[in-house]
């Protein structure tokens, strides 16, 4: 990123880059006029959305009939494993320059951005830019003096003191570095150990400076308290600190800094595992070959759970800091119970690690039926047969027990450098979905970063705020009449529906009341008629950069879209509530319409628990997929209701063989056919054929936890169909979203 930055802002200052195209490239653009998607089969609604956007740029005229012109060629480069390196057709090839190019491949090919950036900056800088730079610790110790303190900045996944260790004994430091972990109490200790190390010339390390914020402003006056001409010209002060608003900024300036990026990919993480293990302790145990082949799936299941994060919420709802002391504990866990026990207790050794040491992390019970269903494969019986394959393709794969630590060293060099997820049970599409998570984190951080004030194409940045400010009064419903509602649909009690209809009015009427009022007085500020307060300087800067405004995003449902979309949604939303005002209740329920579609189910409960004359917790849903479409159900079901509007994630329904399959290539999202939900008085769910799928309100699947146990964004958890194994869809993080992000 920072080269990218740097290389950007020279091409910028020799007036190679265009302002409209740099701001396209960093948050998207605005649609002038919506067209059809000329080829559904492969295009998805996004690009295409962002193909048109792009043809509202002065040099992009007529990209978007081109596009449509050239089809089939652009179809090779949405298909090519490298699309960043195909040439494009037609005369575009000859007219852009390498940064245009990277905004053709943003429509089509987002997840490839951060690959043709490192190759723009070696074409305009030079390779070595790109490449990563080993830490050395000679190198910052040479720099440094007794003043300057040396910083390590912390990363999850990694501790420097082992390095530092070992570099203090090739300095002959090791007698003479004192560590002390900092935390409550530990100050007092920290400062005689500091003064008396100032005073003999040895070295300080404090590690954990994050976890004393109260001491921090105490370690700070040491510093600047040390006299140069009085301290001894070896004393070096060493600190560790994750980044925290606690830690002294002073020493920040002053220090000189460094990080080490935690082991990437299963394969580094199994080096170092291992590279910690000797012969005599694989030979430590009585039963020495189940202990060699246990020992390894370990340490993959252990890689594995590391490594399940990047890929966001197809791996785990929430990312979890797992440590090397989780895997410590579990090989000593099996290396006792193997002592202990003739048989090998697999639900003893699957129980302590996946319930209590892994799982006593975990706070989401969805990711825990994850942990557990993925153990299952790590710690069975079959994994004591040689050459016992953990993939399909059977390049992880069990050794055989005979060899040495060299042996399993050499082995685990000789494993791909970047992993594949069918390791982890996923699809092939989920790295698809790592690349563009990354890419986009990526242009947001750039945004962040970019100044505040420039002029776009000749218009400054007010002018372009008040335009989209008036251009969104202008699309904005006006608020629903609630009078009418509630004497239209009053409380009754055996429509619990009137009452979620009413409650959802004056949700959505309170937030397009809030948007009208600071868009108005965004306006008013822009003229220069009120003070520009903090919060519409806010304001301002998200619609500049087309993202929803902190404000409204308060008093908002969750969702992740980018504004323009964001704001046709909450239309569509309104339009929703609105058909249901004039036109009473509808067939098929839009559950994406819905602010809190929780409450929605509980209605339809309720009026099952009502007319049944039934207490309401014995009753729960069963779930049939209709073979109908929406337009084909015109009539409300006689008890229960109908849902549609939701996305499938991680797999696809397969509308002929009527059950869950595998998601086609780069098929990232899919629609979910109509779901009959019916209420069911003592049902028992079934065993076998079903997949219980949960529902998230949108594709971050984390939220923060409710009295329930879950996240204020799960919804509830329905049955879809399947004649694969329900572990399978378990690993592959199958769910269903109510609302995506485009």
């Amino acid at each position: 990123m920072f080269a990218f930055l740097v290389c950007i802002r020279i091409l910028m200052n020799d007036g190679r880059i265009d302002m409209d195209e740099w701001q396209y490239l960093l948050s998207g653009g605005t649609i002038k006029e919506m067209r059809e998607n000329p080829a559904p089969a492969w295009l998805y609604e996004r690009a295409w959305g962002d193909i048109l956007a792009l043809s509202s740029l002065k040099n992009f005229s007529d990209f978007a009939n081109d596009f449509v012109a050239n089809l089939e060629a652009f179809r090779a480069i949405f298909d090519s494993s490298e699309p960043h390196r195909q040439p494009l057709p037609g005369k575009w090839e000859a007219e852009l320059d390498a940064f245009q190019k990277l905004l053709v491949l943003r429509c089509l090919r987002g997840d490839k951005i951060t690959n043709a950036m490192q190759d723009f900056v070696a074409l305009n800088l030079d390779r070595r830019f790109i490449e990563p730079q080993a830490t050395d610790l000679s190198v910052v110790f040479k720099e440094s003096t007794a003043t300057t303190p040396l910083v390590f900045v912390l990363s999850p996944g990694t501790d420097p003191a082992a390095d530092l260790y070992t570099f203090a004994e090739e300095m002959k430091f090791s007698q003479k570095l004192s560590a002390i972990s900092l935390g409550q109490g530990q100050g007092p200790r920290a400062e005689a150990m500091l003064r008396s190390a100032m005073e003999q010339g040895n070295w300080v390390f404090f590690q954990n400076c994050h976890l004393a914020p109260s001491w921090m402003p105490s370690l700070e006056r040491l510093v600047e308290g040390i006299d140069p001409s009085k301290v001894h010209q070896d004393f070096r002060l060493w600190l560790t600190s994750l980044p925290s608003n606690h830690f002294p900024v002073s020493i920040l300036q002053n220090g000189s800094k460094m990080t080490i990026e935690p082991p990437h990919g299963v394969k580094a993480n199994l080096l170092k595992s291992y590279s910690s293990f000797s012969d005599d302790f694989l030979n430590s145990c009585p039963k020495v070959a189940e202990f060699k082949s246990l020992l390894l799936s370990l340490c993959f299941f252990h890689g594995n759970m590391l490594e399940r994060r990047k890929f966001g919420p197809l791996g785990f709802n929430i990312p979890y800091e797992f440590t090397d002391g989780d895997l410590r504990i579990c090989i000593s866990q099996l290396q006792m119970f193997l002592n202990e026990y003739t048989d090998i207790p697999y639900k003893v050794l699957k129980y302590t690690a996946g319930e209590i040491n892994y799982g006593g992390r975990v706070t989401d019970d969805w990711d825990r039926r994850c942990i557990m269903s993925t153990l299952e494969d790590f710690y069975k019986p079959e994994v004591l047969i040689p050459e016992f394959a953990y993939s399909e393709s059977g390049i992880y794969k069990q050794l055989s027990t005979s060899s040495d630590l060299d042996g399993y060293l050499q082995y685990i060099k000789s494993l791909p450098l970047n992993d594949s997820p069918e390791l982890f049970g996923l699809h092939e599409n989920a790295n698809i979905t790592f690349a563009q998570k990354e890419t986009f984190a990526l242009l947001g951080a750039i945004t962040q970063l970019q100044p505040k004030t420039f002029m776009l194409g000749g218009r400054s940045r007010e002018e372009l705020v008040e335009e989209t400010s008036k251009d969104i009064l202008a699309k904005l419903p006006a608020p629903m009449n609630l009078e009418e509602v509630i004497h239209k649909y009053p409380q009754l009690y055996e429509e619990s529906m009137n009452t979620v209809l009413v409650q959802e009015v004056i949700r959505y009427n309170r937030l397009l009341e809030v948007i009208a009022q600071t868009l108005k007085d965004l306006l008013k500020a822009l003229k220069g008629l009120v003070v520009m307060s903090s919060q519409l300087e806010l304001m301002a800067s998200s619609l500049y950069s087309n993202t929803v405004p902190e404000v409204w995003n308060a008093k908002a449902y969750p969702s992740l879209k980018p504004l323009a979309s964001w704001l046709n949604d909450l239309v569509q939303r309104v339009e929703f509530l609105q058909k249901w005002i004039t036109q009473g209740m509808p067939s098929v329920f839009w559950i994406s319409g819905f602010f809190f579609p929780q409450a929605f189910l509980t209605g339809t409960l309720q009026n099952f628990a009502r007319k049944s004359v039934i207490s309401i917790d014995t009753i729960s849903f069963s779930f049939k997929v209709s073979k109908a479409s929406v337009s084909e159900l015109p009539r409300p079901p006689d008890q229960g209701c109908y849902i549609h509007g939701l996305f499938l994630e991680g797999a696809r329904w397969d509308p002929a063989a009527f059950q869950l399959a595998e998601s086609r290539p780069k098929e990232l999202y899919t629609e979910m056919a109509v779901i009959w939900l019916l209420p069911v008085p003592n049902r028992r769910p079934p065993a076998t054929g079903v997949y219980l799928c949960p529902i998230y309100k949108i594709l971050t699947r984390a939220g923060t936890l409710s009295t329930t146990g879950h996240s204020t964004n799960y919804v509830t958890a329905v049955e879809i169909p399947t004649d694969k194994l329900q572990k399978h869809w378990i690993k592959r993080g199958t769910a269903l979203i109510c609302a995506l992000d485009f």
